[in-house]
C-alpha cells in the first residue's frame, strides 16, 4: 500500500503550496485530478457514494467533506484538503489543514495542537496496543489544549477497499477495542474544533460545519501497524516512521 499513499502525500503536498488567496478550491480539484490520473490512479471520492469531486475541500468552520466550488480562497482562511486514491487494487487516503497567507494566532494554534494530536496518536501504534488508545491519545492532547473532537466522524481500516473495519474514534477511554495486529492498515483522522465539538450537515447533504461558528482543523494520515512500530504510509517515499 506504499505506492497509493505515497502519490496522496505527493499530491496533498502540491495541492498545498498552491493553495493561496484568489485560488478557487474547483481549481485545487481539477489539478488533484490531473495529478491522480497522470499517474495512473483513479479519485477514490469522486463518485463514492455519489460525491462529486475529487477533493473534499473545508474552509474555516467547515469540517469535513467540503464540496469544491468556485469560492476563492482569501488571507486568513485556513483549508483542509482531504484525499484518496485507488491505485493498484489498494487506497491511499490523507488529509491536510493549512493557512492562507497570514493567519489568526488562534487559527495556527488550532492547526499546530490537530497536528500533534495526530502524532501522538501514531505513537500508539504497536502491536498488541488497544484500539480505544488511539483516540484516547488525541482527546487528552486537543482538550489539555482547551480544543474539542468531532464525535460524529471517525477514522477507519483501509486496504483494498476505501473504509474497512475498524472504526477509529478520536476520543474515549484507553485500553478497550480489539487489539492491533501486524499488518492492520489504519486511516487516523483527528478532526478539531477551537469551540465546541457540536457539528452539523448543510443541504448539500455533504459538508459537515460546527454548529457554533467556529474554526476546525483536520490532520489524516495512513498508518501501517509493523513489528517495529508504526509506518506511516502517506509520506512521499511510503516509508515514514512515527512523525506527523
Amino acid at each position: 500500500m506504499a505506492a497509493p499513499n505515497a502519490l496522496v502525500a505527493r499530491i496533498l503536498a502540491e495541492l498545498a503550496g498552491t493553495a493561496a488567496a484568489g485560488v478557487t478550491t474547483r481549481g485545487l480539484d481539477a489539478l488533484a485530478e490531473r495529478r491522480i490520473r497522470e499517474a495512473g490512479a483513479v479519485p477514490a471520492f469522486k463518485g463514492y457514494r455519489g460525491y462529486p469531486a475529487t477533493l473534499c475541500t473545508s474552509v474555516n468552520e467547515q469540517v469535513v467533506h467540503g464540496i469544491p466550488s468556485d469560492r476563492k480562497l482569501v488571507e486568513g482562511d485556513i483549508l483542509s484538503l482531504d484525499m484518496g486514491v485507488l491505485m493498484d487494487g489498494f487506497y491511499g487516503d490523507a488529509a491536510l489543514t493549512v493557512g492562507i497567507g497570514r493567519i489568526a494566532a488562534e487559527a495556527g494554534r488550532l492547526l499546530r495542537v490537530t497536528q500533534e494530536a495526530l502524532g501522538a496518536a501514531i505513537t500508539q501504534v504497536r502491536v498488541g496496543a488497544r484500539l480505544s488508545d488511539i483516540g484516547h491519545a488525541v482527546q487528552r492532547l486537543v482538550e489539555a489544549n482547551g480544543f474539542s473532537v468531532v464525535r460524529e466522524f471517525v477514522g477507519h481500516g483501509i486496504g483494498a477497499a476505501l473504509h474497512e473495519e475498524p472504526q477509529i474514534p478520536n476520543y474515549g477511554e484507553p485500553g478497550r477495542g480489539p487489539r492491533l495486529a501486524e499488518g492492520m492498515v489504519l486511516a487516523i483522522e483527528p478532526m478539531v474544533n477551537a469551540g465546541r465539538a457540536g457539528v452539523k450537515i448543510l443541504s448539500d447533504g455533504w459538508t459537515a460545519v460546527t454548529k457554533d461558528g467556529s474554526l476546525s482543523a483536520h490532520f489524516e494520515h495512513t498508518v501501517a501497524v509493523t513489528a517495529a512500530g508504526p509506518r506511516v504510509l502517506t509520506t512521499r517515499n511510503g516509508a515514514g516512521t512515527a512523525r506527523a
